[in-house]
């Protein structure tokens, strides 16, 4: 279980692939610290078993479902990804509870950028929209935000200059693809039935 609230940006600096697997290998600073092999990280929004680190290198091995269905299958060398370590549930929960389990992939429709402002609009299927309402919580790349606007065939994000820098949504441009986690509250709410 996560938060949400991105704890740094690492960079990927090796993958193998082979059949039905691949093994990534992601460099960290803060996320590492405490961190054992077996232990969860969310690496842009999904969440994966760490299974070595070395030199403050994580590796975690990457099954074909995630790579199907997570934007994890498209990374490449040098690639940036928001890093989370999983819960400790002995203070404060910022953000909104996050499992690490993507429900899909989005593509960004546009981007509006403006002073101190950013909203982020990200194309919206139908699946998905039972799960998406205004000023609620919804998860990309593993960053916890409030949904603005809801339209037909979009929703929207708006990004503080904190968010920007410290995440990599602030470099995400229209067309980019992130990993999109609904709020677990709504998915049972919705499918209660």
């Amino acid at each position: 279980m996560f938060s949400g609230i991105i704890e740094e940006i690492g960079i990927v600096e090796q993958i193998n692939t082979s059949k039905n697997l691949s093994t990534l290998k992601v460099r960290a600073k803060k996320a590492i610290k405490g961190v054992k092999p077996g232990a969860s990280i969310a690496v842009d929004g999904t969440c994966l078993t760490v299974t070595g680190i070395r030199n403050n290198v994580f590796t975690f091995d990457v099954m074909r479902e995630s790579l199907l269905r997570t934007t994890l299958g498209s990374l490449k060398i040098k690639a940036k990804v928001n890093l989370e370590r999983a819960l400790v549930v002995n203070g404060r929960i910022d953000g909104h509870f996050v499992t690490g389990h993507v429900d899909a992939i989005g593509v960004i429709k546009d981007k509006v950028t403006e002073t101190n402002y950013t909203d982020l609009r990200i194309g919206l299927t139908k699946d998905l929209a039972r799960h998406i309402v205004p000023k609620g919580s919804v998860c990309l790349d593993g960053v916890s935000l409030t949904v603005g606007e809801v339209k037909k065939s979009y929703f929207s994000v708006y990004l503080i200059p904190f968010t920007k820098k410290e995440t990599t949504l602030g470099s995400k441009k229209k067309g980019d693809k992130v990993n999109i986690e609904t709020d677990i509250l709504a998915k049972y709410i919705v499918n209660k039935n």
